[in-house]
């Protein structure tokens, strides 16, 4: 099991003019824990469950771009973008132009959206839900096509691209992870489309996993050709109190076929939690 980092706060003692050296040494330990991948949310206010919208967030793919010129082996991706806020063929190029400066090491992460307060605070597009995962659908349609060397026109229902030129292409094609569990439509687009999936710890993640399983039968997918990710706190203690709790709990997480744990880590700009779980859980959780 790999362990990934998610750097969901911004806000941090020394401020908003120390945030930019702030998040290169995040990212930094990160790396040199031997973290696997490095995300930040795309949303353009702080959501509640970390703090009130007023907090520090940063625009996920200039943060991005700005990790990937101060890191070299750690895997960058937004965790995960909102599929309403940028037109796709645009996405498909950020997407593309991440990959192509951090050598090879950009994801799309991406999902249905679902933060319509902040949506309707800046002006963005928020349509229905329904249509929100039907614009889900052909932004994954647009991003793969522009990811391989067919540039002809694309046609769908919400969009229409003339010339799907995309130069450069991305070094690999970036793998893709559609975050959530919805059993009738976001497992469905997993099992048509991703490379992973991601789930948050609950009751129900055996549960979801059969559900995949299942539209993978459908879909004519191998279902163990996805990687199974999922979301939890990565809490090892101030002193490590908690380590033998977090490694139980990825234990059993691996035990379910989960192959990369991801999450936030409190309090992430004092890194000594980082360099902690670099330590203690980074090797002990590979041989899971």
């Amino acid at each position: 099991m790999e362990i990934g980092l998610h750097i969901s706060d911004f806000t941090y003692p020394s401020g908003p003019g120390g945030l930019a050296d702030d998040l290169i040494r995040v990212a930094v330990a990160a790396e040199d824990a031997g973290f696997a991948r490095v995300s930040v949310m795309d949303h353009v206010w702080q959501i509640g469950v970390v703090g009130p919208p007023e907090h520090e967030m940063l625009e996920a793919y200039t943060t991005l771009g700005y990790l990937a010129a101060r890191t070299s082996r750690v895997q960058l991706l937004a965790w995960v973008t909102a599929v309403s806020y940028r037109q796709p063929g645009m996405l498909a190029k950020l997407v593309s132009t991440l990959d192509v400066l951090s050598k090879g090491r950009a994801w799309l992460g991406i999902g249905a959206a679902w933060n319509g307060e902040e949506a309707e605070g800046l002006g963005l597009p928020f349509p229905s839900t329904a249509e929100r995962f039907e614009r889900l659908e052909e932004t994954l349609q647009i991003c793969l096509r522009m990811w391989s060397e067919d540039e002809s026109p694309y046609e769908g229902r919400h969009y229409r691209l003339a010339r799907t030129l995309n130069v450069p292409q991305p070094i690999r094609r970036p793998p893709i992870l559609i975050g959530g569990g919805g059993e009738k439509k976001t497992l469905r687009l997993v099992a048509r489309y991703a490379q992973a999936c991601n789930l948050f710890v609950s009751p129900e993640l055996e549960h979801k996993l059969d559900v995949l399983r299942a539209h993978c039968e459908a879909e004519g997918r191998d279902y163990d050709d996805i990687e199974k990710t999922v979301m939890l706190p990565l809490d090892p203690g101030e002193k490590g109190e908690k380590i033998d709790e977090l490694l139980e709990r990825l234990r059993s997480l691996a035990a379910l076929g989960f192959t990369e744990a991801h999450g936030s880590v409190p309090k992430v700009w004092d890194t000594e939690r980082l360099a902690l779980i670099g330590r203690e859980i980074v090797p002990v959780a590979a041989g899971f």
